[in-house]
């Protein structure tokens, strides 16, 4: 599950603790992993995360009211693990394009439209590898009263939309999983062209 992994994998330096100055808490440069979760903010703290754009690889801003766009973070060349769980995004949040990300978590947040954040995702983490949406309405499953048949279709559609995915949610992408779901969803869209056809010709 990550919730565990989250704490751990954030807890180089997390921002509620250790030695502070009038301007704030003291943070040494050259950090690999950086932690903003707690804290209620509503915006996120680029100055402090910005000076280690040249060795930051995991930042967990979980656990806060955010929902603002996420812009900046685009300068932080070497991040691999983004953790945005409990916040207040939607699926209209624009991520900056981030060819080293290959971890995203955002779960628990206010996600409902699954094709306009996986779109997002593909366009802007072109070599994500892990992605985990759970606890959110486009994420169906029993975290939220979705049925089987709805965690298995959101699956595939995810599954053949991220062609490299590795990890959805807390389960490893199967082989067997990844052909169905490239056999369904072609089958789809072989359906949908056939349809826009006969409607263009009427």
């Amino acid at each position: 599950m990550p919730w565990s992994w989250a704490a751990a994998a954030a807890e180089d330096i997390d921002m509620e603790s250790g030695p502070s100055t009038p301007a704030g808490p003291a943070v040494e440069l050259g950090l690999r992993r950086l932690s903003f979760a707690y804290q209620d903010l509503l915006e996120i703290p680029y100055d402090t995360i910005l000076k280690q754009q040249d060795s930051l690889e995991v930042l967990d801003l979980s656990y806060n009211l955010l929902e603002e766009n996420p812009a900046l973070l685009g300068g932080l060349e070497k991040l691999s693990t983004l953790i945005l769980d409990c916040n207040n995004y939607s699926a209209h949040v624009k991520f900056p394009f981030m060819p080293s990300l290959t971890t995203l978590w955002i779960n628990k947040n206010k996600i409902s439209n699954l094709p306009i954040i996986v779109e997002e995702i593909c366009c802007k983490f072109p070599n994500i590898k892990i992605l985990s949406m759970m606890n959110n309405e486009a994420a169906p499953s029993y975290f939220n009263g979705g049925s089987l048949t709805q965690y298995i279709d959101y699956r595939q559609y995810v599954i053949s939309q991220i062609l490299g995915l590795e990890v959805l949610d807390d389960t490893e992408v199967q082989e067997k999983e990844r052909e169905q779901a490239r056999k369904t969803y072609r089958l789809q869209r072989i359906r949908e062209g056939s349809r826009r056809r006969k409607e263009l010709h009427r």
